[in-house]
């Protein structure tokens, strides 16, 4: 039997089923506080709002992505240049599916809305053939008795894989063994594969396991920007003010019926709001009269707001708000200097950190360690820079030409 609440609770008259009436006093207060609501903190919601919905943010992780993705590797191993090795062709074509740049661009991606991104890599014949990115909401951390994690878990839709790691991965990179459920893994693979899985992951002080997003830290300014844009966009949608009051006047006294009241707000809804009746002239009758209500210039002015939530947006990126075009900040002098630091500040650790877990991912199972490092004479967002150095070396008489070399990267 269902009791009404407010009923039940006071213990107010005699209900069927023979409940006691009690006479007791009291009320129910029913509130709402006021607060603001934030986008959750989860992978699939920071991408929808952030960098599927956001301008400054689709543009601060495209710009950074495809920057850093943009730069070509050289692999040495030990001291001399592999210029034909297949660890070059692998970088080059990490799977049938994608190119080497489209596969690092979603590398960094993953990272900066993530903060993690996990490499799986695949092998055959004990020959790494494969590289392949999961998705960061996809993977869960398992954690074993000693607090380090001791396999990775990837689950897509009903089909669930477990890549238990070699090591704790104490160094900002974790890798896995052999797929514990003996399914090949990876597109492509046969009798025989293995899988690993490389973890990268960016700096979180709270977490042992997993990364913090910088998409994440911005996560406040976000939500002010899209509330901004869509307070705008319903603004223009109703003539760029608010409403107005209509006023009833009669000269004898009184107010509306049920009936005039319901009739005046159909009119009024059907025939004189949305963007195109904006501006439309309103015929009045019997005592009524039409107040409008405009907002301030300074009411109206979220040109700032949204400026400042890009600034704090592109800030949190590591992305010189001038680059992406807000206005308003005049830390650099020009663009191309702003241009240098978005280089040397943000693109060249993302790479640098990158390069030193994958040196050690494909270093397993040769005689030799590997070593990955960024051809940056190849990057002309460096050029003014790196032209700087060749001249310095080139001018210093007392370095021999192996010393020169050393000296400019090779």
């Amino acid at each position: 039997m269902k009791i009404p609440f407010l009923q039940a609770w006071r213990g107010a008259g005699t209900i069927a089923g023979g409940l006691p009436e009690t006479k007791a006093g009291g009320f129910v207060t029913l509130t709402a506080e006021g607060r603001a609501r934030w986008t959750a903190r989860s992978y699939a919601a920071l991408a929808r709002e952030g960098f599927m919905r956001n301008p400054v943010a689709h543009r601060a992780v495209r710009m950074i992505a495809e920057a850093a993705a943009a730069v070509p590797w050289l692999v040495y191993e030990g001291e001399d240049e592999l210029a034909d090795d297949a660890v070059m062709g692998l970088l080059a074509r990490p799977n049938a599916r994608m190119g080497g740049n489209e596969f690092f661009e979603a590398l960094y991606g993953h990272l900066q809305i993530s903060g993690n991104a996990f490499v799986e890599g695949v092998r055959i014949g004990g020959r790494l053939r494969e590289l392949h990115l999961l998705r960061p909401d996809r993977v869960r951390v398992i954690e074993g008795r000693d607090g380090w994690p001791e396999a990775y878990e990837y689950r897509a839709g009903a089909h669930v894989r477990r890549y238990p790691t070699a090591d704790g991965g104490g160094d900002g990179a974790a890798f896995g063994g052999t797929a514990a459920d003996g399914v090949p893994a990876g597109a492509g693979a046969g009798a025989g594969a293995g899988a690993a899985v490389l973890h990268l992951r960016l700096f979180h002080p709270l977490d042992d396991h997993l990364g913090f997003a910088p998409l994440e830290a911005a996560s406040v300014a976000l939500d002010l920007s899209n509330a901004a844009a869509h307070w705008n966009k319903a603004l223009l949608d109703n003539s760029a003010r608010p409403s107005g009051a209509l006023v009833y006047q009669p000269k004898d006294g009184g107010n509306l019926s049920p009936d005039q009241y319901d009739r005046l707000k159909a009119e009024l809804e059907e025939g004189y709001s949305g963007p195109a009746r904006a501006g439309r002239p309103m015929l009045l009758e019997g005592g009524l009269d039409w107040k409008a209500m405009g907002l301030s210039p300074r009411e109206m002015d979220f040109v700032e707001a949204k400026n400042g939530a890009a600034r704090d947006i592109a800030l949190a990126f590591g992305v010189p708000p001038m680059l992406i075009g807000i206005p308003g900040d005049a830390t650099y002098a020009n663009y191309q200097e702003a241009n240098r630091a978005f280089w040397r500040l943000t693109v060249l650790p993302l790479i640098f950190r990158t390069a030193s877990a994958l040196s050690g991912f494909l270093s397993e199972g040769r005689a030799a360690p590997l070593r990955l490092a960024p051809d940056l004479d190849q990057v002309a967002g460096l050029a003014a820079e790196r032209g700087e150095l060749w001249a310095r070396v080139g001018a210093a008489a007392f370095l021999s030409d192996e010393e020169k070399r050393r000296a400019v990267g090779y």
